[in-house]
C-alpha cells in the first residue's frame, strides 16, 4: 500500500483504506481528504505526489485549485452579507450595480445570480485570458450583455460568469473584492488555508495539475444507438462549437491556465479557489455549526440558503440538476446524496459538501483531473465515510 500521512479518529479507518486504495489503484497522482463531524475533525489524510514530474510529495500544507467547488465559497460571502442585512437577495441587482440594468436586466434579483437563472452564462463580446485575469473587462461585458433567455424562466449553469456576477455584487456592497472579503470575514476567523486570489508567497505550495487525456479510441468505438437519448443530446451540445453550452464552458480564448501563477493570483470566484482539503471541510463544518467558537451562517440563514430554488434539465449542462441559493443539491443518483446535503463539485473530481442532519462536512481535493467517466475516487471515500459513521454510531 502507498504511504498515507495524517490521522483518522477511531472508527474511521475505512476512509484511510479507501484513500490508500485510490492511490494504489493508479487513480490518483496526489490527493487529500478531510472530514469533520459535529465541528470536530475525524479524518485528515494526504498522500501521493504534488508534482509528479519533479517528484515533489504531497505535504500536509499542499494547496490545490478546486475549480467549481469554489462556487459554494463565493455564495457564502454573499449569504453572509445578506445575513447581516447589508444585501437583499430579492432586490434588483441594479440597486447595487446600476450598470447591470442594461437590456432589460433592471428587475433581475440578486438571488437569480446565485441560482443560475440570470440568462448570462456567456457573453457576445470575445474575452481573453488577460480579461479574466484583470476581471473588470468581464464585469463590464456582463453588465452590457443581453440575457440569452428571459431571466427567471430557465436555469443554466453559469460556469465562469457566476463568479464575476456574484463577486461584483459583493464588491459593490462591501467595498472589498470577493477574495478580500473571504480572507477577512471567513478564512481569517477560522484559520483557513482557503483563497480566491492566491497570495504570491503561497504559490510554491500549490500542486501541479495532471491531466488524463480523453480516450478518443474508446469514444470512437461507442455505439451511438446504445447511448441514452438524453446523453446523446449532452454530447452533441459539447461537440458543437457554436452551442451555448460550449460557449459557456470555453468562455476565454486563449483558455485559462489554472496551473499558472497569474491565473491563481487573480480573482476568478467561480473557478480558481485554492485550498487544502482540511480547510474546505472546516469551511463546510462552520456553515452547519460551530467550529472552535466560530460559525459562518446562522441556522436560519443556512436553512433558507439550502432550500431548493430550481430543478430540472439545465440549459447548459443538458442534464437534471437541483439548485439552492448558491449551493448545489445532489440529485438522487449522486454518490453524495442525502435529503439534507448541499455543496459543490469541481472539474476533474474535487468536492466539498455538508449534511446538517448528520453534522458531516466532507472535502476531497486532488491534482489528477479525471475527464473519462466513471470517476470512482470521491465516491469510494464517501462510501467509506458512511460506513464509518454506521460503525461510529
Amino acid at each position: 500500500m502507498p504511504e498515507i500521512s495524517g490521522d483518522t479518529a477511531p472508527g474511521f479507518e475505512p476512509v484511510r483504506e479507501a484513500f490508500a486504495a485510490n492511490l494504489a489503484g493508479g487513480h490518483e497522482a496526489g490527493a487529500a481528504v478531510a472530514v469533520y463531524l459535529h465541528g470536530r475533525p475525524v479524518v485528515d489524510l494526504w498522500g501521493g505526489l504534488a508534482d509528479p514530474e519533479a517528484g515533489r510529495p504531497w505535504e500536509r500544507d499542499t494547496l490545490q485549485v478546486v475549480f467549481s467547488t469554489t462556487k459554494a465559497v463565493t455564495a457564502a460571502c454573499a449569504l453572509l452579507l445578506a445575513q447581516r442585512g447589508e444585501l437583499d437577495l430579492d432586490a434588483p441587482v441594479a440597486r447595487y450595480w446600476p450598470e447591470f440594468a442594461a437590456h432589460g436586466k433592471d428587475r433581475v434579483p440578486v438571488r437569480w445570480l446565485l441560482t443560475h437563472q440570470a440568462g448570462l452564462p456567456a457573453v457576445d463580446r470575445p474575452l481573453t485570458r488577460a480579461d479574466a485575469i484583470a476581471g473588470t473587462p468581464v464585469v463590464e461585458a456582463l453588465a452590457a450583455q443581453r440575457p440569452y433567455w428571459e431571466p427567471g424562466t430557465a436555469h443554466g449553469y453559469h460556469a465562469h460568469t457566476y463568479g464575476w456576477l456574484v463577486g461584483e455584487v459583493v464588491r459593490r456592497v462591501s467595498g472589498r473584492s470577493l477574495g478580500t472579503f473571504l480572507a477577512e470575514e471567513i478564512a481569517a476567523p477560522l484559520g483557513l488555508d482557503l483563497w480566491i486570489g492566491l497570495p504570491r508567497p503561497q504559490a510554491h505550495r500549490v500542486s501541479r495539475l495532471v491531466t488524463t487525456p480523453i480516450d478518443l479510441a474508446a469514444l470512437a468505438a461507442v455505439d451511438l444507438d446504445e447511448i441514452p437519448e438524453a446523453m446523446r443530446e449532452v454530447m452533441a451540445a459539447f461537440a458543437d462549437p457554436t452551442s451555448l453550452t460550449t460557449r459557456a464552458v470555453t468562455l476565454f480564448s486563449p483558455p485559462l491556465n489554472h496551473d499558472g501563477p497569474e491565473d491563481l493570483h487573480a480573482e476568478m470566484p467561480a473557478t480558481n479557489g485554492v485550498c487544502t482539503a482540511r480547510a474546505l471541510a472546516r469551511f463546510y463544518a462552520a456553515l452547519i455549526g460551530e467550529v472552535d467558537g466560530h460559525r459562518v451562517l446562522t441556522p436560519a440563514t443556512l436553512a433558507a440558503a439550502t432550500k431548493e430554488q430550481v430543478s430540472g434539465t439545465d440549459e447548459i449542462l443538458r442534464v437534471p440538476v437541483r439548485i439552492a441559493t448558491g449551493f448545489g443539491l445532489p440529485t438522487p443518483d449522486a454518490f453524495w446524496h442525502s435529503p439534507t446535503a448541499f455543496g459543490f463539485t469541481g472539474h476533474g473530481g474535487s468536492i466539498g459538501y455538508a449534511d446538517p442532519a448528520t453534522g458531516l462536512a466532507f472535502a476531497y481535493v486532488m491534482n489528477r483531473i479525471q475527464d473519462n467517466p466513471p470517476d470512482p475516487r470521491a465516491a469510494n471515500l464517501v462510501a467509506a465515510v458512511r460506513a464509518s459513521l454506521g460503525e461510529h454510531r
